[in-house]
């Protein structure tokens, strides 16, 4: 059966599933005291999320209330629109957190901080992270194994060592565990520094995910206001089913908003392809033109596919990616999420490591975000067009770059954003905008004209074409640039670029990131003469023209124009001269600017 028959037959079956229900909604209620065999109301709740995912039908609510769930959602429909979804959320004020570990017991001392303990292999089902390797395209183990278990001491997880010789020594700085696995039982050896594992919570990875579908096309799904951690995620590359501690799997119109997502062996949330049997055999550029030819034919278009809403979560401690999605992420939002300590461990590397990761980001925007130590914070691969990325904050993303644009061929707009780690662009494209940025780092430029990679149909997923990258084409304008960030590169670039209102050189603000217990804020000195002594144009969709690959003005997902017209905090800008960089502050001055959360500057 094809992934586009499945997800007629999801469709299908939504519609008939619905049919019961119309005239009213229902509300399922879960608690750790309820009882599976209960009808799930207030009285009689239910035990698991589980048991109420098999009973909620479109329009229904599954309310959770407060206590630990040790469980894997697979919900087995969907909703059947934006106005008649299910929804999964946390008691409004209860703390309800879903697990994908269980608690390991039996621990037994060897030497120094060492203990080891047999866990029966029954408590894993079907699947043993400690014997599941880390793999795929553009994986690089660095010359070791890496297994989807993982070790937790109050929550937070220890590290894998590379051998068991590793784990019986003392302990360094980084506590380790490791891992075997038998017929009947999984043997573990941990370091426990200073602790009795006999009187603290050892935790140990079980489940691959924790709310995720089995298959794709189920649609219109809301999940909110739960804390959910400890995941043993496989490796997501663009060519392969993505699955994350949460995922969409293929489907449309997910809602995920207020949730705190942290500990997944690879990622957080993933708005991801499907799966078949071209997974992970597909490392290269032509390999990924035939992943994307197939996605067109099973279903990859705006009626089926993505519209996702990703909004105002925490997502942390992901050693591969916060946010991933190839394909499935088109026409969705990723707004207002707080994005941090991702890939800090380092262990193994490859070409997939992100604050957010998107391959396809047609008609996207990612708005409001703020991503730091993230190793790298958005990396937008191939085909962004009608992508927005605006109002957004990164800083300490410092072993790679702010932003990476990777052979996408525009128009994209780039407005507003603040970007302060040591290299704050790495630009591998054209056809983009950059508008009213603040930059800090270094701006890094280079063609590629060894791909050739898509370019769509206005508004579309269907293919208009394919083409290298031989670079310019951009548009850089009404930024705040320090000296030596590499914007000079453009000035040879093979296709031209509009370059002005641009403060740089000497002209470059002090700036300072402070951390307080009430926010992030923004010690900055700006120059006054920068608008007395220039006038700059208002930035709109006519003044941006069109990218010239695709011949597609700059303009948003409906067909509206652009006016950059507010500023970073939606502050109206002066419509004569605004002011460069993302805040409207024309007297200048040294300011202290509360950046996060966000708060008006009016």
């Amino acid at each position: 059966m094809t992934i586009q028959t499945i997800l007629k037959h999801s469709a299908f079956a939504a519609m008939l599933a619905i049919v019961p229900s119309v005239s009213s909604a229902r509300e399922f209620h879960v608690s750790v005291r309820g009882d599976d065999a209960n009808d799930g109301s207030v009285s009689k709740p239910l035990q698991t999320i589980s048991a109420a995912a098999g009973l909620a039908q479109p329009g229904d609510t599954v309310t959770v209330h407060a206590g630990i769930y040790r469980e894997r959602v697979d919900p087995p429909r969907g909703g059947e629109s934006d106005a008649k979804r299910i929804i999964y959320q946390a008691a409004p004020g209860e703390k309800v957190v879903i697990k994908g570990s269980e608690t390991a017991e039996g621990w037994k001392k060897l030497e120094h901080d060492t203990w080891k303990t047999e866990i029966p292999n029954s408590l894993f089902g079907d699947f043993n992270p400690f014997n599941d390797l880390i793999r795929g395209d553009w994986f690089n183990a660095k010359d070791r194994d890496h297994h989807t278990g993982a070790v937790y001491v109050d929550g937070h997880w220890l590290t894998e060592a590379a051998t068991k010789e590793e784990v019986m020594k003392p302990t360094g700085e980084t506590p380790l565990w490791f891992g075997e696995v038998a017929e009947k039982t999984t043997t573990i050896w941990a370091q426990f520094k200073g602790l009795d594992p006999g009187k603290t919570e050892i935790e140990i990875n079980v489940r691959q995910s924790l709310f995720y579908p089995s298959e794709p096309g189920r649609n219109f799904i809301t999940v909110r206001g739960f804390t959910m951690m400890h995941a043993a995620t496989p490796w997501a590359p663009p060519t392969a089913e993505q699955i994350g501690l949460i995922g969409t799997h293929w489907s449309k119109g997910w809602i995920l908003e207020n949730n705190d997502i942290r500990y997944s062996t690879c990622v957080g949330v993933t708005l991801g392809k499907y799966g078949d049997e071209w997974d992970n055999k597909s490392q290269s550029a032509d390999a990924y033109n035939r992943t994307i030819q197939r996605g067109l034919e099973n279903g990859w278009n705006k009626e089926t596919i993505g519209s996702h809403i990703v909004r105002n979560n925490h997502i942390s401690h992901c050693e591969q990616a916060g946010v991933v999605g190839s394909l499935g992420a088109v026409f969705s939002s990723i707004v207002g999420n707080h994005i941090h300590d991702i890939h800090q461990r380092a262990l193994f590397t490859g070409a997939e490591m992100a604050g957010v990761k998107i391959h396809a980001p047609i008609d996207m925007l990612i708005s409001g975000n703020y991503i730091h130590h993230a190793s790298r914070g958005i990396w937008l691969d191939w085909m962004a067009q009608g992508t927005r990325v605006t109002g957004n904050l990164l800083h300490d993303n410092d072993e790679a770059h702010d932003l990476f644009v990777e052979v996408n061929h525009g128009p994209y707009l780039v407005d507003n954003n603040i970007f302060l780690s040591s290299k704050s662009l790495r630009n591998w494209s054209q056809g983009g905008a950059f508008v009213h940025n603040l930059m800090t780092g270094a701006i890094d430029l280079w063609p590629d004209r060894r791909r050739k990679t898509p370019y769509h149909k206005p508004h579309s997923t269907e293919l208009a074409g394919l083409n290298n990258i031989p670079a310019g084409d951009d548009r850089l304008l009404n930024n705040i640039f320090p000296p030596d960030t590499g914007v000079t590169a453009y000035l040879g670039t093979a296709l031209p670029n509009q370059i002005g209102g641009n403060a740089w050189g000497k002209e470059a603000p002090s700036i300072e990131i402070i951390s307080e217990p009430d926010g992030v804020f923004l010690e900055i000195a700006l120059d006054k003469s920068w608008v007395t002594k220039q006038s700059r144009p208002l930035v709109t969709t006519e003044m941006l023209g069109k990218a010239a690959v695709p011949d597609l003005p700059f303009e948003q997902p409906d067909g509206a124009p652009y006016r950059i017209d507010t500023d970073y905090f939606g502050k109206q800008r002066n419509l004569e001269n605004p002011f460069p960089g993302p805040f409207e502050l024309p007297a200048g001055g040294k300011q202290k600017l509360k950046l996060w959360p966000k708060e008006s500057s009016e």
